[in-house]
Parts: C-alpha cells; structure tokens; sequence
C-alpha cells in the first residue's frame, strides 16, 4: 500500500520530496533510464543514468534510485565533503569537482546506489532533478506509475527502500512466483 501525502504535481518544490517505488509494477522499459541521461547528460546514455533497471532474474526488474535515508549514509562517509543536501528536496548532491572517486559513498550505501559515473569517474546519485524528477514523468506518461513523486518530510521508512536489486527480486520472486531460494545477499 502507497500512501501520497500532501501530493501537489510537479514544477518548483517548496518541500521535501521523495520518490516511491511499486517495485512489482515496473514493466523493465528502461524509459526512466533514457529520460534522466537525457536530462543530466543530454544524450541517451543509461550507463550514466541516475536510475537504474536491474533484471537479477528474467522477468523481475528491480527500479534502483538513491531512498534519500535519514540519516545519510553516504554523505556522512565521504572524506572530502563533496557530497551534501539539497536544502529543499532532500536529494543528495556531488559536487564533482571536490569528488576523489574513492568510492567510500558507495561502500556506505545499505543498498548500493551511488555508482563512479563512466565517463569521469565521479560519484553519481539522483538530484531528483532538482525537484521535477524526469523518471517519474516518463513512468507516468507510459502508464506504469512504478515511480510515484509524492511531497513528504523525510522519515527512517526510506531508508527500507535502500536494498541491494537483488534483495529486492528475491522479495518479488517469492511474490510472484512463490520461490523461495537461498538467502541472496
């Protein structure tokens, strides 16, 4: 169950944001991939995508999105401060030129989000477009509303939503199909 608080629509935000995740009714499209390297990299690169679909077994396919925890992990663990807050969305921002691509934000993650973008080796994490998220748009537009844009303040409960992609198939593989395996770390 999903509850949307306080819900406004897009455009300019004036409080914190989060993206909500319906892990079972994401299609594996890949258009949330092609809209946010549009966005950031202004050429369909989904390597260098913010999002990412994951598929650790055919037919589950797992969005994977920086849950803006708390208590921050990443940012507390980078040893150059090149990582900090939006003020108003909550997001997580790399200031690139400080970054040394030591990979410590990634290591610090709960679920592994933040990756070494491909081309410069920085770190990369959704800015959530600074408010007006282009995955959420495209997901929307194609009718899979897996990506909800709701206004919230934050809560521990994101941080729930940082789990290894793998974590997460195993959990949709037990609903879908009712498999249970071994423990996938």
């Amino acid at each position: 169950m999903i509850f949307l608080l306080g819900f406004k629509g897009y455009g300019i935000m004036s409080e914190p944001i989060w993206i909500v995740r319906e892990y079972a009714k994401c299609s594996g499209c890949r258009r949330c991939e092609i809209a946010c390297s549009l966005h950031h990299e202004e050429w369909m690169w989904p390597e260098a995508s913010r999002i990412r679909i994951f598929m650790p077994f055919p037919g589950l396919e797992v969005p994977h999105l920086c849950a803006q925890c708390d208590d921050y992990p990443c940012v507390k663990a980078c040893p150059v401060n090149a990582l900090s807050t939006d003020q108003v969305t909550t997001a997580v921002i790399v200031d690139k030129e400080k970054c040394i691509s030591c990979g410590k934000c990634i290591s610090a993650c709960p679920g592994q989000v933040p990756f070494l973008h491909p081309q410069d080796n920085k770190a990369v994490i959704c800015d959530f477009c600074s408010g007006d998220p282009e995955c959420v748009k495209v997901c929307r537009e194609a009718g899979y509303n897996a990506l909800t844009l709701v206004h919230e303040e934050q809560s521990g409960n994101r941080k729930l939503f940082s789990r290894h992609p793998l974590q997460v198939a195993k959990d949709l593989a037990v609903n879908f199909f009712g498999e249970k395996g071994e423990e996938v770390v």
